[in-house]
């Protein structure tokens, strides 16, 4: 059996893709995806290093999107379109799957109208609360549509529509396979912008950094894009600490998912956007988070996820545009009170599904 797997959210995809290979290793899998994180930069993508070092045969695509502001980026993007409907034929053409499974994003959109009309059957996952455009489109074509979110089977065919919950991937801690060692003297931090990183939340880390060190210790997931250079800019800052504060500042560009296994298994706090999959893993890890959602997520579905969180009192929302002090003052009364924050998990047990990932594969596989 042949699976073409596609799409914009990766978690998901490497927790499905893990659990077909344990239930049927023989399957033969492909992902189309992106090579570079960045149209505008050279700075490889999270999807490329992490479907290729597994071994999985990885199809670059180069596809176009529309979106509401009109720059001169947005208008090469806009071009790209009929170029990405292109490539997705070649791809469908030359590899014929069996199956397509697509985890939304504009990127899947070409592959899953070409595959539609090969007559092969499509399944979808949308993981976020608020789906965007390409996969309320990609739905139309898909013979079912799994969900993160009850709330979000509105949004699409009713008769298509099942409530999996979110795939995610069983983490295991390698004692061979730690970023780093700490010595855990103290409360950990650990702060992520996601894949990608975030300057602005970097920028905030930057601001306080001397006095987060005074107290805790912190891992700092800076991402890499070349347009910021943050992860050498936060290099250098270490470099001016004293030495006892330089020793508890752990500055990274990127994590594997061995690793992310590590830092969850010591984090007490997470600092870091509230996306769905980083939703998920707060609420599957029990992890408390200072949520610091992405304004121009798209329909503010990371302002939604923020307020799932705080409402249960397991996190707090800190705006990118607040003054950095207020950031040190949320951490502070969280440390202060993380048995609390913690215990308050239970409210959230009925929205992390444990089979999500095997009911997902049990279908496609069918």
């Amino acid at each position: 059996m042949k699976i073409l797997i596609t799409g914009g959210h990766l978690t998901p995809a490497l927790a499905v893709i893990e659990e077909i290979k344990r239930i049927k290793p023989d399957t033969e899998i492909i992902f189309v995806g992106r090579k570079y994180a960045f149209d505008s930069e050279k700075t490889i993508s999270l999807e490329y290093k992490e479907i290729t070092r597994r071994k999985i045969n990885f199809i670059p695509i180069q596809a176009g999107r529309l979106t509401r502001i009109l720059t001169i980026s947005s208008i090469r993007s806009f071009l790209r379109i009929p170029l990405g409907f292109l490539n997705a034929f070649h791809i469908v053409n030359t590899w014929r799957p069996d199956v397509v499974m697509s985890f939304g994003s504009y990127v899947a959109l070409p592959i899953v109208f070409w595959s539609y009309l090969y007559k092969i059957k499509i399944y979808t996952h949308e993981q976020t609360s608020k789906p965007g455009l390409s996969n309320r489109l990609i739905s139309f074509f898909a013979k079912k549509v799994f969900v993160s979110f009850e709330e979000t089977a509105k949004y699409f065919p009713v008769k298509k529509v099942v409530v999996t919950g979110n795939p995610i991937r069983s983490f295991k801690v390698d004692s061979k396979k730690k970023p780093f060692i700490i010595k855990k003297d103290r409360p950990i931090i650990y702060i992520t912008g996601g894949s990608l990183g975030s300057h602005s939340i970097n920028i905030h880390i930057k601001n306080i950094l001397s006095e987060l060190l005074k107290d805790y210790i912190v891992i700092h997931q800076t991402g890499d894009t070349k347009e910021y250079r943050d992860y050498e800019t936060m290099i250098k800052e270490k470099d001016k600490l004293p030495k006892n504060f330089s020793e508890r500042y752990f500055p990274v560009k990127h994590l594997y998912e061995e690793e992310v296994a590590y830092v969850y298994s010591i984090a007490d706090l997470v600092i870091g956007r509230s996306g769905a999959n980083t939703f998920f893993e707060l609420v599957n890890y029990h992890l408390p988070a200072v949520l610091i959602p992405l304004p121009w997520a798209s329909g503010r579905e990371q302002q939604h996820h923020a307020e799932i969180l705080a409402k249960s009192n397991v996190g707090e929302i800190f705006h990118q545009i607040e003054a950095s002090d207020k950031l040190v003052r949320i951490i502070n009364k969280m440390m202060n009170n993380l048995d609390l924050y913690k215990n308050n998990f239970v409210k959230l047990k009925k929205l992390y599904k444990e089979d999500a990932s095997k009911y997902i594969v049990k279908q496609i596989l069918s």
